[in-house]
């Protein structure tokens, strides 16, 4: 996925140099026909990049490219995004498309939101609502049988390939991917957080994909509609104890950056939930204020609650900024629209710049409160709580 990179003045391999000078071609490109000739080059190189499990090239040639071709960088994360997400198998003969895809599940508990091994029966459930109301008519496609963390997703371009041909391998031959739970690192325990479906699509190469790419006038609100009121439930028993809100399957890094855009807006809203339940007080009781912490730029949103009638802050949330988004956009109206839609009555949008700063001792982040300073979340020493902070 697209991220900031920090900036890199080392010496570069040959390879990552060849990667800059396609990307840059690509970026000039004048026409239809050139941009297919640099693209073709670009995913050849990256197909070897990967075998190899070259990843530090692929990074050094985006980090260059960020601090002196912007549009090459773009045109490059998208290409190595596509090629990490994508591929043609065999089998039998047959040429295949195959895409990596993932199901995002938000959710939020007082307790811990499970990630977890998926059992048999209910892997197969899920993929009966997946078959009948997302994928196109005929998709093969296999699923893992974990519920992913954010922290358990692979965690480079090389890694996510490498998913990629085992799910793409499994779904071509009619199977699921196991995967080894007690491999997996822990998780961090958060009020709020995503989990993941992650599968592979294979389609003949050139038929649809999804429900939505078919002729019947599906669209993508209506298969979400449908996947939300019929596998939604399938989800309960491995999400014990949680809230949660199914999001849509898509190819992997879109699914991930759509999880990305609505856990905040759904943090938000489980914070309400869960400071409403614990402290037995309605949201009108409650004031939220908005800081915005800035680095050598504006970097997110922090959010802190607490009681109208006292300065401190009981639980807090972090609002990212993400693609586009930056100092001229309104995020912080955005952000007030949520709370006072979950029914806040005071919201407090701080004009000052706090910086970009955590805890000394524990590292966690500081949250503003109405006297404009930063302080700790604590909640009231009798509940037991999550971290008052989203992941």
């Amino acid at each position: 996925m697209k991220r900031n990179r920090f900036s890199s003045r080392k010496r570069i391999s040959a390879d990552a140099t060849e990667l800059g000078r396609l990307a840059i071609g690509l970026a000039e490109s004048g026409s239809r026909l050139e941009d297919l000739f640099w693209q073709n080059r670009l995913a050849e190189l990256i197909d070897r990049l990967f075998h190899d499990g070259a990843e530090d090239d692929l990074t050094a040639s985006l980090d260059r490219l960020f601090d002196t071709h912007a549009m090459a960088h773009d045109d490059l994360a998208d290409i190595v995004e596509a090629q990490a997400e994508s591929c043609v198998m065999s089998d039998r003969g047959q040429q295949f498309d195959v895409l990596l895809i993932a199901v995002p599940v938000l959710g939020w508990s007082r307790f811990s939101i499970p990630a977890a091994t998926i059992p048999k029966s209910i892997l197969q459930t899920l993929k009966v609502h997946l078959g009948a109301h997302v994928f196109a008519a005929g998709a093969r496609f296999a699923i893992a049988d974990y519920l992913y963390s954010p922290d358990q997703l692979p965690h480079s371009f090389v890694e996510t390939w490498q998913l990629l041909q085992k799910l793409g391998a499994a779904a071509l031959a009619g199977a699921d991917l196991s995967v080894d739970g007690s491999s997996m690192p822990e998780t961090n325990r958060f009020l709020s957080d995503t989990r993941y479906l992650v599968g592979a699509l294979a389609v003949a190469r050139g038929l649809p994909l999804f429900r939505w790419n078919e002729e019947d006038k599906s669209t993508r609100e209506g298969c979400l509609k449908e996947w939300v009121r019929q596998g939604g439930p399938c989800l309960e028993p491995v999400l014990t104890g949680c809230a949660y809100q199914p999001l849509l399957a898509d190819a992997y890094h879109a699914a991930c950056r759509a999880a990305d855009s609505a856990s905040r807006p759904y943090s938000l809203n489980a914070s309400v939930a869960f400071l409403q339940a614990t402290l037995g007080q309605p949201p009108e009781e409650l004031r939220a204020i908005v800081g915005s912490f800035h680095d050598k730029r504006l970097e997110e949103y922090r959010i802190g609650f607490g009681p109208r009638d006292s300065d401190v802050i009981y639980h807090g949330v972090v609002w990212p900024l993400l693609g586009i988004e930056d100092e001229t956009t309104d995020v912080a109206g955005e952000i007030e629209g949520v709370l006072r839609k979950a029914g806040l009555k005071e919201v407090v949008v701080l004009d000052q710049q706090f910086p970009y700063e955590f805890c000394d001792d524990c590292g966690a982040p500081l949250y503003p409160n109405v006297e404009g300073e930063t302080v700790h979340a604590e909640m009231p020493e009798q509940n037991d709580t999550p971290s008052q902070t989203l992941h």
